[in-house]
């Protein structure tokens, strides 16, 4: 049992040594604090605009947004999320920002949820994951619950890695009047 545990250290080990190490941390270093945010360009969906087809980064400019990732509408976790976002919505669109959701769901099953759930804000479908893995929020095949705050100049302020979704928005909007006070 001994020469069992001390090999499977030993393959830990020696792995780590050889793996380099921004390989090894490039998941949580990319999006830095004080940086330009990712550029984004992708499909989705908004009750309150059905004709509008692609968002971009460029259509949050002047304005505050909540971008945040999530593995799959429907799911348990990511309803509560959802909801959470949509009940402080108002307070949100008052302090001048968006809510944005992003997942690998497709442009129907987000119509299908923001329907069902009666989300007012904008998801977004990234199936290829590419501009997940931009924000670190990848995990083949879904998005990692993760969010972003990025101020009205595109620059990421704050971010929330391995997201709960209970409180979650509560919690984004305190920030969000935090940071709205430091910019100001």
């Amino acid at each position: 049992m001994k020469r069992r545990r001390f090999i499977k250290s030993f393959v830990l080990f020696s792995s780590i040594l050889f793996i380099k190490p921004s390989r090894l941390f490039a998941s949580i270093n990319s999006v830095r604090i004080g940086q330009r945010a990712p550029l984004f360009l992708l499909n989705g969906f908004n009750k309150a605009n059905p004709n509008k087809k692609q968002w971009s980064l460029d259509n949050f400019s002047g304005e505050w947004l909540i971008l945040y990732f999530y593995p799959k509408d429907f799911s348990s976790g990511c309803t509560l999320q959802a909801k959470g976002f949509q009940d402080n919505l108002s307070k949100f669109k008052k302090l001048n920002s968006s809510v944005v959701g992003i997942s690998a769901d497709n442009e129907k099953e987000h119509e299908s949820f923001c329907t069902s759930e009666n989300l007012g804000y904008t998801l977004l479908t990234d199936t290829t994951g590419e501009i997940s893995k931009s924000y670190d929020s990848w995990l083949d095949p879904y998005s990692k619950r993760n969010t972003f705050m990025i101020n009205p100049k595109g620059i990421v302020v704050y971010k929330w890695i391995g997201v709960r979704p209970i409180g979650h928005a509560q919690e984004v909007l305190e920030e969000l009047i935090k940071q709205k006070k430091m910019y100001a």
